[in-house]
């Protein structure tokens, strides 16, 4: 078993945070994801320290306040905020306890060609295999060949499997940012909560870090998202609190300043009053973590099919959603587990894991599994950017109803959390 990866791992391997500083690269896993990385025996060598469960949720229309829904879960939780080293490093602390694993960092393919169609090695049959040729010259036949490598995978393409899918015209906005202590009022309990609201533009959200910290996930225009990282970080930080109290018109209209944000936001928030309930929104954000803003462009994509003939897709390669829902990793473990699965299979039945008639296990579970999931949260995005009166309307109806029928909502929680029981 060899796996191929471009980037130099051996921050990771050594990998010692700053207390008190967290990675913007952040990950809601649902309590499925947990449950697997634990069943693999990766969850015990993550720092959970610098992890942080939910077990509360608010969403709500920005347009409209009195539009919104709210879950709760005692246990397990809603999901789990973990940075993305954590688990990288996690992952590969337990990839050394295994049998030998071949391990290529600081490498990319440079090709990958279909193997030699006469073999000198009599017992095997090297033409079906996918010859992959690494940067370092080195040549690796594949009985089967996973591609984890991303939106732009040369696996895919090796494959000839095609993606259908379209561009969001919106980039996601992140920053480690901390919050404000709390009060008597309000507890310390509210920053295990995670925030959601729907603007016009796009989703804002904060999602609990330990301690004070929290995460944010802002989609926007592009043009904003490079307005937004141009600021000062005082004006940042007062744009992210106006974002979660104003109504659009303000907001809109802070967003075209260059610099007084802070004092724009007390102004309006002191004459025009603060458009929501602060019991029911997020504590006012103290500061930005240097360095931790960034963007990046926000697409759906699915693939054609996610296996061929000695090729499977997971992650990445197979799909990329809008994060508004937070599933994009856990859709990515969800495929490596029923890959996992489909393997397991094909071995106890003494079949070939390259084969095509086998793989096609994994292809028909879970690319209707994840369709469903990429068309309820592009609906969602689509809905939610409509600023039509009456639409609102049937926005803050339906919502309601969701919110008022238990069963409804757990099933939504359920599915949310990738429990199908």
């Amino acid at each position: 078993m060899a796996v191929v990866e471009s980037q130099d791992l051996s921050s990771l391997r050594a990998w010692q945070p700053a207390s008190g500083q967290f990675s913007n690269r952040a990950s809601s896993l649902t309590p499925s994801s947990v449950f697997f990385l634990s069943h693999i025996g990766v969850w015990p060598h993550v720092d959970l320290a610098r992890v942080q469960p939910y077990h509360h949720m608010r969403v709500w229309d920005g347009l409209d306040s009195s539009s919104a829904i709210s879950f709760s879960s005692s246990s397990p939780p809603i999901a789990t905020m973990t940075e993305n080293p954590n688990l990288q490093q996690a992952l590969l602390q337990r990839l050394s306890q295994l049998p030998p694993v071949d391990v290529f960092d600081s490498t990319k393919v440079a090709t990958i060609e279909e193997g030699p169609s006469e073999s000198s090695q009599a017992t095997l049959d090297l033409a079906s295999y996918p010859s992959v040729t690494l940067s370092s010259g080195k040549t690796i036949f594949a009985r089967l060949l996973v591609g984890a490598d991303g939106l732009n995978s040369p696996v895919r393409k090796y494959a000839g499997i095609h993606t259908r899918g379209w561009d969001y015209g919106r980039h996601g906005v992140v920053a480690t940012l901390k919050l404000k202590d709390g009060n008597v009022e309000r507890g310390q309990d509210d920053v295990t909560i995670a925030y959601q609201r729907f603007l016009p533009s796009g989703p804002i959200a904060l999602l609990a870090m330990p301690g004070n910290h929290t995460t944010l996930v802002w989609s926007t225009t592009p043009e904003q998202a490079a307005k937004l990282k141009s600021l000062a970080s005082e004006d940042f930080v007062a744009m992210v609190n106006a974002a979660f109290r104003l109504g659009h018109v303000d907001l809109e209209y802070m967003s075209h300043l260059d610099s007084g944000h802070g004092e724009e936001l007390a102004w309006r928030c002191g004459v025009t009053g603060i458009k929501e309930d602060e019991a029911r929104i997020p504590r006012m954000v103290e500061s930005v973590q240097h360095g931790s803003i960034a963007s990046f462009p926000l697409r759906y994509r699915q693939a054609d099919a996610y296996t061929s003939s000695r090729i499977a897709l997971v992650g990445d390669a197979a799909h990329t959603i809008h994060p508004l829902a937070g599933q994009g990793l856990n859709m990515g473990l969800a495929d490596v587990q029923s890959l996992a699965r489909t393997i397991e299979y094909t071995v106890e039945h003494g079949g070939d894991i390259g084969d095509e008639m086998y793989l096609d296990r994994y292809n028909s579970m879970m690319w209707m599994q994840n369709n469903r999931m990429l068309g309820v949260t592009d609906k969602l995005h689509k809905l939610y950017g409509v600023s039509w009166g009456p639409l609102v309307g049937i926005r803050r109806l339906g919502l309601k109803m969701v919110d008022q029928v238990g069963p409804v909502k757990s099933w939504l929680m359920r599915q949310a959390g990738g429990i199908t029981t």
